[in-house]
């Protein structure tokens, strides 16, 4: 049973935030997201009607299989982290990304090493404020200086515990819910994206919704390291639509510039997305959608690309009508990312709601010769 309050009233109910913290709490590090997805199936499977993996990793709900137009809706599982890339004599250990994590925020962090032998526990270490003042310049985290502590005192020490260059290490921070009104932790990004088309598949199953398309919901592997995942079950799938739902940056906090990366909010609905990638009249549907319930939404332009899985299924298959639903968040790639319960909610509904308003065999090119 989940430790945190539930809020009441809205599509989440208790069931959902157990899910929602056990999933969020379970690390799923890129090209280690096998746990997760097993969590994540076990959740979906009672809500589709068949589901499989593929040999990376990423699983798949499927509703109404047989249908011969397939729409997709997806979000990706993966989270940041780290790798141990050499271990001194002194056993200490340096590390490279696994994704983008961010090394400024890394110094006394607690971490998991992830071993064949079970977790073992770190810290990243840092010199003491007495040590560095009185210095010119004060030297900043960086991929060269930052280094993890696992108590032991030699390389031979450290591998004993089973760890060796390639170990995958995970911050240990888990799932809170901040003052009734945010979701809070590591890995927001994006597995809840992955509960969100998840309770979508719940309130289909709830209201007896019958599709006139096969609906595949897709939770994707290694996004973080260039929408490999995604990429794959394009090729498998081949569907006729995708709706990706990722998250974007609330931009709200300081230290960001609206001017450059546009001026969205926590709190005041999910994202809409225009970009190349994002096909014009699917995206046109969604706000058509949104403004028809009355669901709040905000709007983000992307330069060439959205930098989500959406690029990857735009451009699969001979181009594939895709679409983006964001979902703010602040703090990115941090382990406190912090998401407003109803944009969370709203999201949902929208993904529901668009997915109800889709039509089988339509044809979403603005005109054909």
């Amino acid at each position: 049973m989940s430790k945190n309050k539930t809020i009441q009233g809205k599509i989440a109910n208790q069931k959902s935030i157990d899910f929602l913290e056990n999933y969020l709490n379970n690390p799923s590090p890129t090209g280690f997201e096998w746990d997760g997805q097993r969590i994540w199936l076990d959740y979906i499977n009672q809500y589709v009607d068949e589901s499989f993996t593929d040999t990376y990793g990423t699983a798949v709900g499927v509703i109404n299989p047989k249908a011969k137009y397939k729409v997709v809706l997806e979000a990706h599982a993966d989270e940041i982290s780290w790798f141990v890339n050499y271990i001194n004599n002194e056993g200490l250990i340096y590390v490279i990304r696994n994704g983008g994590s961010d090394h400024q925020i890394a110094p006394s962090k607690r971490v998991n090493i992830h071993t064949d032998h079970g977790i073992r526990k770190a810290v990243f270490g840092w010199p003491a404020i007495h040590t560095r003042s009185g210095k010119e310049k004060e030297e900043n985290p960086n991929l060269k200086n930052i280094f993890l502590d696992c108590g032991c005192t030699s390389k031979e020490e450290v591998e004993a515990l089973g760890i060796h260059v390639g170990s995958v290490i995970t911050y240990e921070d888990e799932f809170m819910i901040l003052n009734d009104r945010y979701y809070v932790g590591r890995a927001l990004d994006n597995r809840i994206g992955g509960f969100m088309i998840a309770e979508v598949a719940r309130l289909l199953k709830e209201n007896k919704k019958k599709l006139p398309f096969g609906l595949y919901i897709v939770n994707s592997v290694q996004e973080e390291i260039g929408l490999k995942g995604a990429e794959m079950i394009a090729e498998r799938i081949q569907p006729d639509v995708a709706i990706v739902t990722d998250v974007t940056h609330d931009t709200s906090t300081p230290m960001i510039e609206k001017n450059v990366q546009g001026d969205l909010a926590c709190g005041l609905g999910p994202v809409v997305s225009y970009a190349p990638a994002v096909q014009i009249n699917l995206n046109r549907l969604i706000v058509e959608t949104a403004k028809d319930k009355n669901i709040p939404f905000q709007r983000q332009a992307s330069s060439r690309t959205t930098g989500t899985d959406t690029d990857a299924f735009a451009y699969s298959n001979m181009g594939v009508a895709s679409a983006l639903i964001s979902l703010p968040l602040r703090y990115m790639h941090t382990t406190v990312e912090m998401a407003h319960i109803d944009d969370v909610e709203n999201a949902i509904r929208l993904l529901y709601e668009v997915v109800n308003s889709l039509e089988a065999d339509k044809d979403y090119r603005s005109f054909a010769k």
